[in-house]
């Protein structure tokens, strides 16, 4: 049985009202098999006794690199309600020890969400490090500029961007398919835009890693720059 497979008949057949949260489990899934590399080579097939205990923690981890808030607690408790089900009314052979102390809690408490203020953004902005990425560099400071979150500036093509008018046209991964507002154009200002460069009109503008190889990228270039914050790529967006 490929797990995969098997989550999309389960929401093929789901009528709930928070249906939309279990599409969205899944696909996050898939997007961290498949950006992950030692997970990558189950991103088009995985059988349920292949699924483990790390790989969950890791999964877990990177839900809340790119979700804020209740949002990466929402989807893994989606997640984890499918596995409940192909176990207790499907059978199928999911490891017993799987999500065991593996949990995403929230602060009830922390009200603000870090950010960085403009004088910590011009001072890791003028920071550099030892083997940095400056594809990382240039996508999260274009990121700080604009608002754009990981996944959709990981997307972006020269054919969005309109440069004549300093416009940049996009459509946003979030709300794709759910809204007709996910279609969006940002007015870019003169920092923004030289960070695009040049290049052919359907070549990847900042060809990235793994969100969690951005994610280690990021934490050492604020440690190096001194700010002593728990900055994710998300915080770009607050900023």
């Amino acid at each position: 049985t490929n797990y995969l497979h098997f989550v999309q008949s389960y929401i093929d057949d789901y009528t709930k009202k928070d249906k939309r949260m279990v599409v969205t489990a899944l696909r996050r899934f898939k997007e961290f098999l498949g950006g992950t590399p030692k997970y990558s080579v189950y991103r088009e097939r995985i059988e349920p006794q292949q699924l483990t205990r790390e790989m969950m923690m890791d999964f877990a981890e990177y839900l809340q690199g790119r979700s804020v808030g209740e949002g990466a607690k929402s989807i893994f408790e989606r997640f984890k309600k499918v596995a409940r089900y192909a176990v207790n009314e499907a059978g199928l052979p999911l490891p017993q020890n799987l999500f065991y102390h593996v949990n995403i809690k929230t602060d009830e408490r922390q009200i603000t969400k870090d950010f960085l203020s403009p004088e910590e953004e011009e001072r890791l902005i003028a920071t550099h490090y030892d083997n940095e990425n400056p594809n990382i560099r240039r996508a999260f400071v274009f990121c700080l500029y604009t608002g754009l979150r990981w996944c959709d500036v990981k997307e972006l093509t020269y054919a969005n961007f309109d440069l004549p008018n300093r416009l940049l046209r996009y459509e946003q991964d979030k709300t794709k398919g759910h809204s007709s507002s996910s279609r969006v154009t940002v007015p870019l200002c003169d920092e923004a835009i030289a960070l695009v460069g040049d290049g052919g009109k359907n070549e990847v503008v900042f060809p990235l890693p793994s969100h969690t190889m951005c994610l280690k990228a990021l934490r050492r270039w604020t440690k190096r720059a001194g700010i002593d914050k728990h900055i994710t790529w998300h915080c770009a967006r607050h900023s």
